[in-house]
């Protein structure tokens, strides 16, 4: 089906043909014209389906045929788990609302606090945020919600992940009732405590879900390597040499100390890299994310704050350097291959220690991934070392002056029973 069957206003059209999408994904098929009718719609969508402009394209629809009267008070929310994520929905609102009269406003921690908050004073529409600091505004009556007309909760199993579901269920609150708004909910997995969030916020929501079978993405090939925790880096540079498409590889590991470690080993093997985790400074992360789009970034190392929200097109490679303890972050990891109708590989080790997480991953996604054992030509074992960190030098301990030295007290002589003082000598 093409974006061209669909009753849509021109100025939205004219956004999509801007992009370069012509026909609907699966998630964009069931969902947008449910949504046009005007019903509430809680989706099972995959990353990289093309959900966010499936709840994009609507929320324009929605907006163009009901244009505000008056009043500056934002007329939809949509809310995310991450700060990639909402950057990435503000870039998509952008390309796709480009002819809608539309002021977009990204909501989050990290950055400027006074410049978002002057930016909702002087008026915005649609406002995309993480919980936190939109509670934190909505406190201090920077805004108001009495207007929204349309909510979207993106990654909404994320939320409860995330530990966001309190602040997500405050600001359901303070909104107008569901009968006066549309509410929008995707997320990878429908499940009962994602259900139980529609039940109570949503309006009789319509339900779109996903076959099993299209948990992955069908374009990505996916390949397992059983190797050990020592081979693991020499069987990467030897996958890297070989890879000759790998122009732009996102590798997952599993802590913040493994990505340090990893990238630090691929600059010593004048590979650049970077890495991306979670307690790094918000406008340091998107300055590397910028330089891994545009291509001057070849290697991202990322723990998985980066595996859902990260939209970047051509990534022709994601390994999972270790194996995720959780299944769903898989799904979302090799999400981040093969976007938007594009090929991708998905390449993964599995070493003595994570190897026992492999049997719920190939049970959430319902077979199993090919696997096999490296050959020794794989291997890459005359890679540079990187050089030791130095250490600070520990300064001298400085012997303490006499005068600081402690003089004992003598003690005072006392007679042998009665604790008196012995008597002075004549």
């Amino acid at each position: 089906m093409k974006f061209t069957e669909l009753d849509l206003p021109e100025e939205v059209l004219k956004g999509i043909e801007a992009v370069g999408f012509t026909e609907l994904t699966p998630v964009q098929e069931e969902s947008i014209p449910l949504a046009l009718q005007g019903k509430d719609v809680a989706g099972q969508a995959q990353t990289g389906t093309g959900k966010t402009a499936a709840f994009l394209i609507s929320l324009f629809t929605r907006m163009l045929r009901n244009p505000r009267e008056t009043g500056s008070d934002p007329r939809a929310l949509i809310m995310a788990p991450t700060r990639e994520l909402v950057v990435q929905i503000v870039d998509d609102a952008k390309g796709l609302g480009a002819f809608c009269p539309f002021k977009v406003q990204a909501i989050f921690g990290g950055v400027d606090y006074d410049k978002q908050r002057q930016a909702l004073r002087g008026g915005v529409d649609i406002i995309v945020a993480t919980p936190g600091r939109l509670i934190d505004y909505a406190r201090q009556k920077v805004f108001s919600f009495k207007n929204i007309e349309s909510v979207v909760i993106d990654e909404a199993d994320r939320m409860f992940d995330m530990g966001f579901v309190k602040d997500l269920r405050y600001i359901l609150r303070k909104l107008p009732s569901f009968e006066k708004r549309q509410t929008m909910l995707f997320s990878a997995t429908l499940s009962p405590r994602v259900m139980e969030l529609a039940y109570e916020f949503m309006d009789l929501a319509e339900r779109v879900k996903i076959e099993p079978e299209q948990v992955t993405a069908e374009r990505i090939e996916q390949i397992l390597y059983h190797v050990s925790r020592r081979e693991k880096f020499p069987l990467l540079m030897g996958l890297l040499r070989r890879e000759e498409e790998a122009e732009r590889v996102l590798i997952f590991v599993n802590t913040k100390k493994e990505a340090e470690h990893l990238t630090e080993r691929l600059k010593a093997n004048d590979l650049k890299a970077a890495v991306i985790s979670g307690d790094i400074q918000q406008t340091k992360r998107m300055r590397i994310l910028d330089e891994f789009k545009e291509g001057r970034l070849r290697f991202l190392v990322a723990t998985d704050v980066a595996s859902r929200g990260i939209h970047i097109e051509a990534v022709s490679h994601v390994i999972n350097y270790d194996i995720p303890q959780d299944p769903e972050d898989y799904v979302h990891r090799i999400g981040r291959t093969a976007r938007a109708g594009a090929e991708g590989k998905a390449i993964s080790f599995a070493d003595e220690d994570l190897v026992f997480h492999l049997p719920d991953i190939e049970e959430y996604i319902g077979r199993k991934i090919p696997s096999t054992f490296p050959e020794e030509d794989d291997f890459v074992w005359d890679y540079k070392r990187p050089s030791p960190r130095k250490k600070a030098p520990v300064p001298e301990k400085v012997a303490p002056t006499a005068e600081k030295k402690k003089r004992k007290r003598r003690p005072k002589r006392r007679g042998p029973k009665t604790g008196e003082p012995s008597a002075k000598k004549d």
